[in-house]
């Protein structure tokens, strides 16, 4: 498991530099000019081409992203072009929010997709199994910020159950905490929840139909027993992936459901950060996007060998 574990990080090395590198480029090509909109609307062309200097974007880019990689390895990840806090300060201002709506999030994803999934597979080709994946069908089509705004008119407008907007930290109490996140965490997580569900059922339905299930059931075992001691863990790796991809999944829904329901979180901050091209915050937000994933990767190659002893071989 140690070796595995060793191989995948040193492959994830690679990986973040080429993304670090190619997300700089995108950023550098993106329409616009940073200097341009710091200087403001009556600056002149001599004023803004002093402030380009005084930022260092009259230099080549790979000058500037050598510069920039260098800085990352030693902790600093630069300073926001608005205002005087470092990117790093800004991220762990808003971090917490964002991990918070995620982890709401992937509760109710595990709560709700996994027994759903498991149960159309227990009755496959029944009537719940076919109105599951009809509604899973439904579920996937419909983006995260639609249900946002329809579950802010039910319960928030109409009938006010949960607050629409804001955040409260979790020092507040739990309750004020849970109750601004959960409406954001079930607009984000009713198409995870249908995706996990479909490959859960998936997955268990092709488990269910081994030689080594009809063993259990010939021997006289109860289904809960079949399903939660054998089909589960032989299934384990497929549900492992889908979950992890929901994950990835959860983090980029936050960029438009923050933005729905005022949350102060990373999603928030990109979008802002993108419209005023405040690069360093930018680059800084990508950053720890990619890394969140990596390690979410790591995670799931783990699963991998929990559940698959030939993958630990």
């Amino acid at each position: 498991m140690l070796n595995l574990l060793l191989k995948r990080l040193l492959s994830a090395i690679p990986l973040l530099l080429f993304l670090s590198f190619f997300v700089y480029l995108l950023v550098d090509l993106m329409p616009g000019d940073a200097a341009a909109n710091l200087a403001g609307d009556n600056a002149s062309a001599a004023d803004i081409a002093a402030l380009r200097e005084q930022l260092g974007l009259d230099r080549p880019l790979v000058v500037r992203y050598i510069e920039w990689l260098g800085n990352i390895f030693s902790g600093d990840f630069g300073t926001s072009l608005y205002s005087s806090q470092t990117v790093t300060q800004i991220l762990t201002e808003r971090m917490p929010i964002t991990l918070s709506l995620a982890l709401v999030t992937m509760v109710i994803v595990v709560l709700v997709g996994l027994p759903l999934g498991i149960i159309a597979a227990m009755r496959a080709n029944s009537l719940l199994d076919r109105t599951l994946t009809a509604f899973s069908s439904i579920a996937m089509a419909v983006p995260p910020f639609i249900i946002g705004l329809v579950l802010v008119i039910v319960l928030a407008i109409s009938s006010p159950i949960f607050p629409a907007t804001g955040y409260s930290p979790l020092g507040d109490g739990f309750v004020p905490w849970f109750q601004h996140l959960i409406l954001p965490a079930i607009a984000i997580a009713v198409i995870s929840i249908a995706e996990v569900a479909r490959q859960t059922r998936a997955a268990m339905v092709d488990t269910l139909g081994k030689d080594f299930i009809r063993t259990t059931r010939a021997k006289g075992l109860r289904s809960k027993q079949i399903v939660g001691k054998h089909a589960l863990k032989v299934a384990g790796a497929p549900i492992a992936t889908v979950l992890g991809l929901q994950v990835s999944r959860v983090l980029a829904g936050a960029v438009t459901v923050e933005f729905v329901f005022a949350l102060p979180g990373l999603g928030t901050l990109a979008v802002n950060s993108v419209f005023s091209r405040d690069i360093p915050v930018i680059l800084g937000i990508v950053m720890v996007m990619a890394v969140a994933i990596v390690i979410i990767n790591l995670i799931v190659d783990m699963a991998y060998g929990y559940f698959n002893p030939r993958v630990r071989a």
